[in-house]
C-alpha cells in the first residue's frame, strides 16, 4: 500500500517542479534609463530539467513540438519489446526449470512438449539477453532525449545570418623563389 501512495504523489511532485521554476529575465536599460526591456532568456538547463523530469517536456520548451510524437513512439517500440521479451523468457525459463524437476504436476506452458533442454537453455538465454539490451536501448533513449533538449536549448537562440559564405577561388601564386607562376586554389570564409 505505501508504494502506491508513493506513485500517486509522484506527478504532484513533478507539478510542483515545473510550476515553481521561475523564468530567467534580464532587463537592458535605454539611453535615458526611463524604460526597461525585459528579454526572457532561454535556458539550457531548464530544458534538461525538464526533458529529465517528463520526456519531450523540454522538446515542447524549445518550441520543436515535432519531435514529442518521435520520442514517445520510440519509448512505446522499446516498451513493447520489454514485454514480448519477458513474456518469452519466462515461458522459456519456466519450461526449462520444470524439466530438471521432473515432477508430476502440469507442465506451466506447453513449450515443455515442443523443445528439448537445450533447445529450453537456448531460447531463455535468447530472451533474456535481448530483454536485457532493450532495457539499455530504453535508458540511451531517454539519456538521448535530455540531450536533444539540451543542444537544442543551446542552439535557440543562435543568430545564422545571411553574411556567412565559404568562396573558393582560383589563384596564380608568384613567388620570389621560383621564376614561374604557381597555380593554386584558395578558400575564403566570410563571417
Amino acid at each position: 500500500m505505501p508504494f502506491k501512495k508513493k506513485i500517486l504523489y509522484l506527478p504532484l511532485l513533478i507539478f510542483a517542479v515545473i510550476i515553481f521554476i521561475k523564468p530567467v529575465k534580464l532587463s537592458a536599460q535605454v539611453e535615458n534609463n526611463q524604460d526597461t526591456v525585459i528579454f526572457k532568456k532561454h535556458s539550457p538547463q531548464k530544458a534538461t530539467l525538464y526533458s529529465a523530469v517528463l520526456p519531450g517536456l523540454g522538446q515542447a520548451y524549445n518550441k520543436k513540438y515535432w519531435k514529442i510524437p518521435v520520442i514517445y513512439v520510440g519509448f512505446g517500440v522499446l516498451t513493447y519489446f520489454i514485454i514480448s521479451n519477458r513474456k518469452e523468457y519466462i515461458k522459456y525459463r519456466d519450461a526449462y526449470n520444470f524439466v530438471p524437476e521432473g515432477n508430476d504436476t502440469i507442465p506451466p506452458n506447453d513449450y515443455w512438449y515442443k523443445y528439448d533442454e537445450s533447445q529450453l537453455s537456448a531460447g531463455r538465454n535468447y530472451y533474456r539477453r535481448n530483454m536485457e539490451f532493450s532495457y539499455i536501448l530504453t535508458g540511451l533513449w531517454y539519456i538521448l532525449n535530455i540531450v536533444d533538449a539540451a543542444v537544442d536549448a543551446h542552439l535557440f537562440d543562435y543568430d545564422i545570418s545571411d553574411d556567412l559564405s565559404i568562396k573558393f577561388q582560383p589563384i596564380i601564386n608568384n613567388s620570389v623563389f621560383n621564376p614561374r607562376p604557381t597555380p593554386g586554389l584558395m578558400l575564403t570564409f566570410k563571417f
